[in-house]
């Protein structure tokens, strides 16, 4: 089970006529103890109350849980800090737990909000429920072993209402988004992709006017996807063999961008760098081949645009069709770090390119080393695993 790995992507829409989100969603980790805690909260109403709300609730969860405090603790907190609504008589925020352990297992607890579904060899699984009542609340609690592709998705009420009073009477059943999620399964999207296409289906359902703040996480159970990326030639020229040789010595796929590090890979390998004359993208430079290297491109135009891409992934994501269609050196690198890969390698050599140094042109060695750092923060906010290497 060691060479597994969980897969997690989320995105919110906020109520229609509100800037701020009602429901929130922290992600941590749980140091030595390679556990993850994924937490949604969803506040009562919506707007900046419901986002104050919901937004302690799941950092009070998932502070005390990554903590080392049991769930149930946790749920007592809670209990005790946010009091009943005296009006409608609902707790103002509900919550939905999932902890990853190991990548093992599984640990659920769920108060108030629709029941995670679970994915199975691409079908609905009715995993165990055990029912309990922590500080006064009725919470579900579940524990599975984990599987390869096993498929989790957490929503908030407002996935479940969608359509309300508009294109269906009752709203989105939970079997509705079940079958739904069975014709996406044996696809093998990402988990931020099945969360994108789950919340489009909820705001077209709406017909782009959401009655309620609609969450969706999703969390899908792969194996780990290793991913080197070479950057830059090192800094001293007898480095050359030494960096060459632990790149391609890894495990997993091998990306090369910059046209004096393509260089120094094809001729460890004995090969030709054989430059392509296509523009897919007219404001990225075209890729070229070497036998042995599995994509090969322009550095850094190339990475800032692939940085571009990793920075709207985390935010509106409105460039995904952009780049998970492109044939351009940005889109084909952010396939393979944004959608495939778990674990990142970069090899990042520090050699200044005499060609930078042309005052007439906006790139320089601090550029440079600001898009590796400013990249691996981003593919660390996904999720992926990452390892700098500078030479």
């Amino acid at each position: 089970m060691n060479d597994l790995c969980v897969d997690v992507g989320y995105r919110s829409l906020n109520h229609v006529g509100e800037e701020l989100c009602g429901d929130h969603v922290e992600l941590v980790e749980q140091e030595g103890e390679d556990s993850i805690i994924l937490v949604l909260a969803d506040g009562l109403g919506s707007g900046v109350k419901a986002g104050i709300l919901s937004t302690l609730t799941a950092r009070i969860i998932s502070t005390m849980m990554a903590a080392g405090l049991s769930i149930e603790d946790c749920v007592e907190t809670i209990a005790a800090t946010l009091p009943v609504c005296s009006v409608r008589n609902v707790a103002y925020s509900t919550f939905t737990i999932i902890r990853i352990i190991r990548n093992e297992e599984a640990e659920m607890i769920q108060y108030d909000n629709p029941l995670v579904m679970m994915l199975r060899d691409g079908v609905n699984y009715e995993y165990p429920k055990t029912e309990l009542t922590v500080g006064g609340k009725k919470v579900y609690k579940s524990k599975i072993r984990l599987r390869e592709n096993d498929i989790f998705v957490a929503v908030s009420d407002g996935c479940i209402h969608a359509g309300v009073g508009r294109s269906l009477n009752f709203g989105w059943e939970r079997k509705d988004v079940i079958g739904f999620l069975e014709t996406l399964a044996p696809v093998g999207y990402t988990a931020k992709a099945l969360a994108n296409l789950l919340l489009e289906a909820c705001d077209n359902l709406y017909d782009h006017q959401p009655g309620d703040d609609t969450t969706v996480c999703a969390l899908r159970v792969r194996r780990r996807e290793p991913m080197n990326l070479l950057f830059g030639p090192p800094t001293k020229r007898e480095d050359n063999e030494k960096m060459m040789r632990l790149f391609f010595g890894k495990e997993g796929k091998h990306i090369v961008c910059g046209g004096t590090t393509s260089s120094i890979a094809a001729q460890y390998l004995g090969e030709r760098v054989c430059p392509t004359l296509e523009f897919f993208d007219p404001d990225v430079p075209p890729i070229a081949e070497i036998r042995g290297v599995d994509l090969c491109t322009e550095g850094v135009i190339t990475v800032n645009k692939v940085l571009d891409y990793a920075k709207d992934c985390l935010g509106d994501n409105k460039l995904y069709e952009k780049w998970s269609l492109g044939k351009d050196g940005a889109s084909r690198i952010a396939q393979l770090l944004f959608e495939e890969a778990t674990d990142i390698n970069f090899f990042v050599g520090r050699a200044i390119n005499p060609a930078h140094q042309n005052p007439d042109l906006p790139i320089n060695f601090n550029i440079k080393m600001n898009l590796v750092k400013e990249l691996s923060e981003c593919l660390r906010r996904m999720g992926k695993r990452i390892k700098v290497s500078y030479f």
